[in-house]
């Protein structure tokens, strides 16, 4: 039988309270009896977006339009975590498109980073995730998503660089054919 949210996150909870306890801590000291608990709600949270579906939540929002050449929402706020290490990443994502009939709510590509964001990622994968999702769902002559984001696996851990920040770039259509389309995204984001 399938287990329901509410038993997954006590299960994970269950595990959780283990970990813990592996680490060399008392899960039952005053300021630790409910970490478990709150750790697991969060981290349920944090991968919601395997619980979410882009293609359908954007088709939620579709519209014809003709007209535009290049629709631009940028400076997308994220917050994710690095499959290596569960460890948060965050940044910023700018999505553009031309659209080849069809315009999607300005608030649904804030949603589909979500989608995207919230799971267990890379961010060179979630670049190419946007770019494809928002092609193919919307059916655009050419896509284009910038993403910059910092690492707390590059900050906390292993080389322990705090100033670093990593930019990814995924690109499609009209945006793969022609650099002065490129460029122009580019001169927008500035």
């Amino acid at each position: 039988m399938e287990m329901n949210d509410n038993e997954k996150i006590e299960e994970i909870s269950r595990h959780m309270s283990e970990i813990i306890r592996l680490l060399g801590e008392d899960t039952s000291r005053q300021g630790l009896v409910k970490t478990p608990v709150r750790a697991a709600k969060a981290l349920w949270f944090l991968t919601q977006g395997y619980r979410s579906d882009a293609s359908s939540l954007m088709r939620e929002a579709l519209f014809d339009h003709e007209g535009s050449k290049v629709i631009i929402v940028k400076d997308i706020e994220f917050y994710s975590l690095c499959e290596h290490h569960v460890l948060p990443f965050f940044g910023k994502v700018s999505i553009g498109y031309i659209p080849d009939g069809k315009i999607v709510g300005l608030s649904k590509l804030a949603r589909i980073v979500n989608v995207f964001a919230r799971r267990l990622q890379v961010q060179e994968r979630l670049t190419a995730q946007l770019c494809e999702e928002v092609g193919r769902t919307l059916g655009a002559k050419g896509v284009i998503v910038h993403c910059t984001a910092e690492h707390l696996c590059m900050k906390m851990r292993g080389v322990e660089k705090q100033d670093s920040a990593t930019t990814t770039v995924e690109y499609s259509g009209m945006f793969a054919s022609d650099p002065i389309l490129r460029q122009e995204f580019f001169n927008a984001l500035r």
